[in-house]
C-alpha cells in the first residue's frame, strides 16, 4: 500500500502513542515537512526530543512524548490562509484562545499561527495540535 501523506500518518502514530500513555514512538518513514512540524512541537513543550535514524530507506523518527498532546492533526487539503484568515482558523480548529497551535507553511518557513502573525506572513495551513 503506498502511503498518501507521511505527515498526517506521524501525526496519527503520536497521537494514539499519547491515548496508549507510551513513552516513545517510532515514526517511519521521516520528511523535512515532519521534521520541521515536530521541531515546532518540541519548541512549545508538546514532545519531548526527537531523534532521527537515518536507515538509508525511508528514515525513521524516534520521539520523547511527555504526555502533553490531547489532539493533533494535519489540514488536508492545504488551504491557503492569507493573515486576517488566521484568527478564523484558530477558533475553528482549536478548543480555546489559551492553548494550542495552527502550524503554517509560509515563505519563512514552517511556523506556528503565532510567529506568522508576528512575522506578519500568511501561507498554507499544515496542521494543528493542543
Amino acid at each position: 500500500m503506498v502511503r498518501m501523506n507521511v505527515l498526517a500518518d506521524s501525526l496519527r502514530t503520536i497521537c494514539n502513542g499519547e491515548k496508549r500513555s507510551k513513552r516513545q514512538v517510532l515514526i517511519r518513514p521521516c520528511s523535512k515537512v515532519t521534521i520541521k512540524f515536530l521541531t515546532v512541537m518540541m519548541r512549545h513543550g508538546y514532545i519531548g526530543e526527537f531523534e532521527i535514524v537515518d536507515d538509508h530507506r525511508g528514515g525513521k523518527i524516534v520521539v520523547n512524548l511527555n504526555g502533553r498532546i490531547n489532539k493533533c492533526g494535519v489540514i488536508s487539503p492545504r488551504f491557503d490562509v492569507a493573515l486576517p484568515e488566521i484568527e478564523k482558523w484558530t477558533s475553528n480548529l482549536l478548543p480555546s484562545r489559551q492553548f494550542g497551535y495552527v502550524v503554517l507553511t509560509t515563505s519563512g518557513g514552517i511556523m506556528d499561527h503565532e510567529e506568522a502573525r508576528r512575522k506578519h506572513l500568511g501561507g498554507k495551513i499544515l496542521g494543528f495540535f493542543f
